[in-house]
């Protein structure tokens, strides 16, 4: 036991930025760092060490669901100064070797997505905006409503590419509808959504129906894959290139050149890093995202050009996303209990881990989010000179 402890010390002394209180499960109390602590972490149980070194995340992940560990605190910020700090077993690249490997063959594609989506709509609908949109918000101000930073969202992607009225959409990764729905009645375009989840799949059909835009919107519950053959003026993706895995990613951004026509534009918005990195999470990968795989800035880019596809425009939203999480956990908690009472406590503190977890990597600076604008040709679709197109759109 002595030995154990001298081991947690070793790993707590460069865990993070900032100073922490550890409360072991021998009722003695450690301070790791100067100053006044950003959290007290409880071990109420000795957890191996082999398993805090080979899988860290997921080792205390399921330590925190189960109530092993407890954090007086921010987790956020906790997790924010653990990607902050220099040499964190937490954050070490040389543990790459423990993670699990993946399959990505369309059979798992489709079960991956739909352990995570098919959850219900009545879990998302707790603390999601009315949008029923899940991923990052655009925030034009800071007192941008969550529901006014979604719709803003879709509006930037839709400006970005220029979009104009007759022309056809496809939305790669659909979500629940809101950004073909919206193409279709603000921009005017014929679009058409394709996921692999039952619940969204089911949900867009309804409201297609309830909008009466059954000539001009439609959703396929179907692999993206299986486009081969259409063409389209503009393709959007939002949120879904991190379900694809690392050895689909050309093949991803291929299959947006071939369904692209001659100069067509396409907004590729998703989760990535600004740094070499192992791309992959164990807690994650087990309990969120399955088969989920974050991509560098260096590696998207260099599919797309494989691809043939020309970069017309790159922007990072991140603090976009931090601030989304930011506001879906505090909505998340105001729902805690029923959560509970619907799905059990440990999947309720597996959700809050998460958020929390997803915010503060963002606001560490592990993780990013990117739009890619990018087109098929050199000249586009007459895209102006300059960006000042896309603001006056949104003035």
């Amino acid at each position: 036991m002595v030995l154990e402890k001298t081991l947690y010390r070793e790993l707590f002394n460069h865990a993070f930025a900032k100073s922490i209180k550890v409360n072991y499960w021998d009722d003695t109390t450690e301070s790791y760092g100067e100053g006044d602590p950003l959290a007290t972490i409880s071990i109420h149980k000795p957890i191996p060490i082999s398993d805090l070194t080979s899988q860290p995340t997921l080792t205390l992940a399921e330590a925190y669901m189960s109530k092993q560990i407890e954090v007086s605190g921010s987790v956020q910020e906790l997790i924010a100064a653990a990607y902050q700090a220099h040499g964190s077993f937490l954050t070490s690249a040389k543990f790459a070797k423990f993670l699990p490997k993946m399959s990505h063959s369309r059979k798992a594609s489709k079960s991956e997505i739909q352990s995570h989506y098919d959850i219900g709509n009545d879990f998302y609908a707790k603390w999601l905006d009315p949008t029923m949109t899940y991923s990052c918000a655009y925030f034009k101000s800071d007192s941008d409503s969550l529901e006014e930073a979604q719709l803003n969202k879709v509006h930037h992607v839709l400006n970005k590419l220029d979009a104009q009225p007759g022309r056809r959409l496809v939305d790669i990764g659909s979500g629940w509808g809101t950004l073909i729905m919206i193409a279709a009645k603000e921009y005017g375009l014929k679009t058409l959504g394709v996921t692999l989840s039952q619940e969204q799949y089911d949900y867009t059909q309804a409201q297609i129906k309830k909008e009466g835009l059954e000539s001009q919107v439609e959703v396929r519950l179907m692999d993206y894959r299986d486009l081969k053959g259409e063409k389209f003026d503009y393709v959007t993706s939002i949120g879904m290139f991190e379900h694809v895995g690392k050895e689909n990613l050309a093949e991803y951004l291929q299959v947006v050149k071939d369904i692209l026509v001659d100069n067509g534009v396409a907004l590729i918005h998703g989760i990535t890093g600004q740094h070499k990195g192992v791309g992959v999470d164990p807690f994650l990968n087990k309990y969120i995202f399955p088969g989920g795989y974050i991509p560098n800035v260096e590696e998207m880019l260099g599919h797309a050009m494989d691809a043939g596809l020309q970069l017309d425009d790159l922007e990072p939203l991140r603090r976009h996303y931090q601030k989304t999480l930011e506001i879906w956990h505090a909505n998340f908690k105001k729902v805690y209990d029923q959560v509970i009472d619907s799905y059990g406590e440990p999947f309720a503190r597996m959700w809050d881990l998460y958020l929390q977890g997803a915010a503060g990597s963002f606001e560490g600076g592990n993780i990013d989010v990117m739009q890619f604008l990018i087109s098929n040709g050199a000249s586009s679709t007459g895209l102006p000179m300059t960006r000042k197109y896309i603001y006056a759109k949104e003035d």
